[in-house]
């Protein structure tokens, strides 16, 4: 009886724990090719679930594959120099309130908890349950995954879709767009770093390669960033859209949590105390 109980259960867990190599089957039946590990990365889990955003009326235009406008634009984006960055706190903390909505599942839930609570360890930033504060973060299960950049004022969603985007990786990427950061090939240093093959990207989808003159902090560009997006983001044709230069075979978009040049950007936007 012990046995079959610890068999359901595990039958159980295994029935309710996303799997991100179920959701890119599950989204792509037509792929002719076995999925790679490269198909793995934040832009593909993005691109995947982004599929249907704007599809419904309520969602908001979301352009640069998951952010949503009006914004400014940034790697720290130039309007964090403007007005768009959470207030610091008297005593050098952050403090982002946020809530979860009550779409998530208690497991979702406690793995955006976990996301959020990332940030503790290594920056001053500390997500705290929303009190009436007049700006939070307000995450919800909206159509894919996306965020505005920066503070917006008010309740500014930050969307999870439960099918698609509750990955730790996923929530630190947006959660930074929500702090005030923008994909790292986007940066105003790119061209010396990466190579963007236009003829490869999907028509229609170019401006999620667009270069903007970005603050960059002092910090180096971070092929491994978790706000990097991998090789074939945006291909229509599974031929690369993002090369790295000089070596084209470096690995890019491979991050699946906050690289130490992330927590250093964060820290040094946000003055931390003890940032470098």
């Amino acid at each position: 009886m012990i046995l079959l109980t610890t068999v359901l259960s595990a039958l159980f867990f295994c029935a309710h724990s996303f799997n991100p190599q179920v959701f890119l089957r599950e989204n792509d039946r037509n792929r002719a090719a076995p999925i790679e590990e490269e198909d793995l990365s934040i832009s593909t889990l993005l691109e995947k679930a982004n599929v249907n955003v704007g599809k419904n009326l309520d969602d908001p235009l979301v352009m640069f594959g998951d952010i949503a406008v009006p914004t400014g634009l940034q790697n720290a984006d130039p309007c964090t120099a403007r007005g768009c960055l959470w207030p610091k706190s008297s005593d050098g903390n952050v403090y982002v309130p946020f809530r979860i909505s009550g779409q998530f599942s208690s497991r979702e839930r406690n793995l955006i908890t976990q996301g959020l609570q990332s940030f503790e360890s290594s920056t001053c930033i500390r997500f705290t349950p929303h009190q009436n504060q007049r700006d939070f973060v307000d995450i919800q299960s909206r159509s894919g995954c996306w965020s505005f950049v920066g503070r917006r004022g008010g309740g500014q969603v930050v969307s999870l879709m439960r099918n698609g985007c509750v990955f730790l990786g996923t929530i630190q990427h947006e959660l930074l767009h929500a702090l005030g950061f923008n994909h790292e090939q986007t940066r105003s240093d790119r061209d010396t770093h990466v190579r963007i093959l236009l003829q490869n990207v999907i028509s229609g989808q170019e401006h999620n390669f667009r270069k903007i003159e970005t603050r960059n902090l002092g910090t180096p560009y971070d092929y491994n960033s978790i706000m990097h997006y991998g090789r074939y983001a945006f291909s229509r044709n599974r031929e690369p859209t993002i090369v790295p230069i000089p070596d084209p075979n470096v690995a890019i978009g491979r991050a699946t949590q906050m690289s130490n040049n992330d927590i250093l950007r964060v820290n040094r936007l946000y003055d931390c105390r003890g940032a470098k």
